[in-house]
């Protein structure tokens, strides 16, 4: 681990933060970590709708991105890069976690979702209340900017059930609103 070639100032772009943690530097790496948590996390809150499970999910995002650090080139921006890591980790959660629990509860029965918690209000709130595909689809495409097509490849579905799942979203929150 490489020790005091930070700058005081941490005016170190992503880029730099990013060769120094590929080297080892774990000062380098938290700077990475602190600057990016709270985008992860409100990313995987959305997919998943789960406070914990969200939580769960942004530590295996940053263990993941530690652990591919060597493999980023830097042909696009570490967000970018950091981001698709996010995505591809949280749908992968949200099937094992549904994978593993629907063996022993019925959906039906599944923890709640933070539609309940007071600290969330506006659109985030509605968006807590979707039913999970509808959610994600809406998140992936309204939020995050992703195609229908993409979409389809990232949740295994039909690109037409992907706007069939983004109309249905709208409607649920045109109807809450």
């Amino acid at each position: 681990m490489t020790a005091g070639i930070l700058p005081l100032n941490g005016a170190m772009s992503d880029f730099e933060l990013v060769t120094l943690a590929s080297q080892g530097d774990r000062t380098a790496f938290k700077l990475l970590y602190q600057s990016h948590y709270q985008r992860i996390y409100a990313l995987s809150l959305r997919l998943c709708g789960h406070k914990t499970m969200a939580e769960e999910i942004t530590q295996e995002c940053f263990i993941l991105v530690w652990q591919k650090l060597p493999q980023f080139r830097g042909e696009s921006q570490f967000s970018t890069w950091l981001h698709s890591i996010c995505v591809n980790q949280a749908l992968s959660s949200i099937r094992k976690q549904k994978s593993f629990w629907s063996r022993f509860i019925p959906l039906e029965q599944e923890t709640e979702p933070l539609s309940s918690d007071s600290s969330y209000s506006g659109l985030d709130k509605l968006i807590f209340k979707l039913p999970e595909r509808a959610r994600m689809v809406f998140v992936l495409c309204a939020i995050e900017g992703y195609q229908h097509d993409e979409i389809a490849d990232l949740l295994g579905i039909a690109v037409g059930t992907s706007k069939t799942q983004y109309h249905r979203a709208k409607q649920l929150l045109q109807e809450m609103l």
